[in-house]
């Protein structure tokens, strides 16, 4: 006779013991939990039909619970999929997978004969209801390998039996009912149909297979998901602005950049207006970090093959470099990374200790090959421009240096109008190489620079580099996003590989720190950042036209253009609108454009030698002279507001 094996389980304090194998469903009820959706066991999210297999802490996972919005969305993106059969054919339609994202659900399929596109979202949606109003259970089974391969081509699902065969041998293969519906699945999923909450299907884009561009492009459909109506809106709202927002739709309509698929896919074309919006964020970058002793650096685009195979590049970044170039016998890459290039210039002369920390500095243009899928406006692209840095340093130099770095990142941030940050650091993961001194004192300087500037932080455990700890610093956006901004990164990987030395004052050759910092990452995602955080509406101080003057008629033309002079000689950043429109339509532009201030002229101002002054921002309309016009700009050009 078998023996049962018996596991041990703790449910909100009460311990019990239950044959292994019991349905987490069965165990609840025994100590009277009838209400759960799921459970969290030693951290993992089960359903109610999953058998357990361990012991330790469970936790009821509720409706309106963090954890419960994994289980009902789950479901959704079954129901989405029994919607899509329903409506197309269950032999039409192939599935591939359908995870859970931070706030919904997507599916990707196949539908024979069809091409689904956002006009048949509220088809599908309907369908959709129709299933959960029909509250089928949700059923779970367990298959041997060829059970699960005979149903599944039977049902013509090829995508399936290739998830099927790539599930290792000692793992459970499952898969959940509901009506006529069966899928291949680990769940964990609702107790039935009729528990979904809201949800809305949101867009459609093109996914490859297993993320391959070799394997065929299967439709992928996104959905939100909710517990309330209330929340849903909220959401839809969020996304209604966002969308108002997109640095893509402003970056056309404001002239900045172009992205010509005859010249390739993520290579940003810089539009004039754009072209002196990036001058101005260029130049004020070098001046702020020529003020704390860096030294500007350029380098070129390409290096030979010898370089990339050094720094390690070939072995571990090859999938995402461009192909070489050959060039007299010998193979050039286009570089991924600036880093290889600034050591070289530090290896140009033997360097003493008298002469760190030094820090490198480049405004350097990289090139990475990334699928065509992924490519995404400014934020993805395939060259873009790093401000970049490497600071080589002595350890005793380590804790000022890492403490100036964020603490001119922070400021920088600050300058572009960002005010809230969350900061992370990342400590040594399993896989680490250097010592235990260096790691040490590497981690201990950043979480001191950290402390010493009062930032609160969290602890990413484990979560640097092979190479070296880090600091991630992401900023909070107007409506609430976060996005990864700064890192500063310790590198022990290559001072060794490069053979990085100084000579110490012992007179001997000692092995430097070296640290990698990008401050806003890349000029180009930063702007589609910046362009979305602010509306398009940029600081002054930022703002390719800073002023549009506009005469009322064409007798004012002459004074308009004194105006236009005037302040151009002042260093103001003016264009002058003298087309023949009316003076309404011209202010139109110039809001449209997203132009800081219009300065309007008319018989009064000529009479009276003034201006009248719009602000687009600070919504107001004040009669000034041209000196206080200029004064009031050039403050608020200095203070950067």
């Amino acid at each position: 006779m078998k023996v049962k094996d018996i596991l041990k389980v703790n449910i909100e304090g009460k311990e019990l013991e239950v044959e292994k194998g019991t349905p987490l469903g069965e165990v609840f009820k025994k100590v009277g939990i009838e209400d759960a959706l799921g459970g969290k066991v030693n951290g993992r999210i089960l359903d109610l039909q999953t058998p357990l297999s361990e012991g330790g802490e469970i936790k009821p996972v509720r409706r309106g619970d963090p954890e419960s919005l994994e289980i009902m969305r789950h479901s959704l993106a079954h129901i989405m999929a029994q919607a899509l059969k329903e409506i197309y054919g269950a032999d039409k339609v192939h599935l591939g997978v359908g995870p859970t994202t931070e706030e919904g659900f997507y599916y990707d399929v196949e539908v024979e004969g069809h091409r689904i596109t956002e006009d048949d979202l509220p088809k599908i949606e309907e369908k959709m209801r129709e299933i959960i109003s029909r509250d089928y259970p949700i059923l779970r089974r367990e298959l041997s390998r060829e059970e699960a391969v005979k149903l599944f081509s039977d049902l013509k699902e090829k995508y399936k039996i290739d998830i099927i065969n790539r599930i290792p041998e000692d793992e459970v293969i499952s898969v959940y009912e509901q009506g006529d519906f069966i899928d291949l699945c680990k769940g964990p999923h609702l107790p039935s149909t009729g528990k979904a909450g809201a949800f809305k299907l949101m867009s459609i884009s093109g996914a490859y297979w297993m993320g391959r561009a070799d394997q065929p492009q299967l439709t992928r459909i996104y959905g939100l998901a909710f517990w309330t109506d209330k929340e849903l809106r909220q959401r839809l709202r969020f996304y209604e602005e966002a969308k108002k927002r997109d640095h893509r739709k402003l970056g056309r309509e404001l002239e900045f950049f172009m992205i010509d698929e005859d010249i390739g896919g993520g290579l940003v074309l810089w539009l004039p207006r754009g072209a002196i919006y990036r001058k101005v964020l260029e130049d004020y970058l070098r001046e702020e970090h020529l003020k704390r002793g860096y030294q500007l650096v350029y380098t070129p685009h390409v290096g030979k093959a010898k370089l990339w195979e050094i720094s390690g590049h070939l072995d571990c970044y090859r999938q995402n470099m461009f192909p070489p170039m050959e060039m007299e016998g010998e193979e050039y890459y286009v570089k991924p990374m600036n880093c290889p290039f600034h050591i070289a210039i530090y290896k140009s002369r033997v360097r003493s200790y008298k002469e760190l920390p030094l820090k490198l500095a480049e405004l350097g243009t990289v090139y990475r090959y990334e699928m065509s899928g992924v490519l995404h406006g400014l934020m993805r692209v395939r060259g873009f421009t790093q401000d970049d840095a490497h600071i080589i340093c002595t350890p005793d130099q380590v804790n000022d240096v890492i403490r100036e770095t964020l603490d001119l990142a922070l400021k920088i941030l600050k300058d572009f109008g960002f005010e809230d940050f969350k900061i992370y650091l990342s400590t040594r993961p399993e896989d680490a190489i250097g010592s235990d001194e260096q790691w040490e004192l590497s981690e201990q300087a950043l979480r001191k620079a950290i402390e010493d500037l009062g930032y609160s932080y969290e602890v990413d455990e484990g979560g640097g580099a092979f190479y070296g700890p880090k600091i991630d610093v992401k900023i909070r956006d107007a409506i609430g996003r976060l996005w990864q901004c700064s890192t500063i990164q310790f590198d022990f990987n290559l001072p060794e590989r490069f053979d990085m030395t100084y000579i110490g004052p012992d007179n001997k050759k000692h092995r430097p720190y070296m640290i990698h910092r990008a401050l806003l990452g890349s000029i180009e995602r930063f702007t589609g950042i910046l362009l979305e955080h602010h509306a398009g509406l940029l600081p002054l101080w930022l703002s390719p036209t800073q002023v549009m003057v506009v005469p009322i008629a064409d007798r004012h033309n002459e004074y308009a253009r004194e105006i236009l002079e005037k302040l151009k000689s002042e260093g103001i950043r003016a264009e002058l609108d003298d087309r023949d429109e009316r003076m309404n339509a011209k202010i139109r532009h110039a809001e449209l454009m997203k132009i800081p201030y219009v300065a309007v002229v008319g018989d009064r101002e000529l009479q009276e030698k003034t201006v009248s002054v719009r602000s687009k921002k600070e919504k107001f309309v004040k009669t000034m002279t041209f000196e206080e016009f200029v004064n009031l700009l050039k403050e608020k050009i200095e203070r950067r507001e």
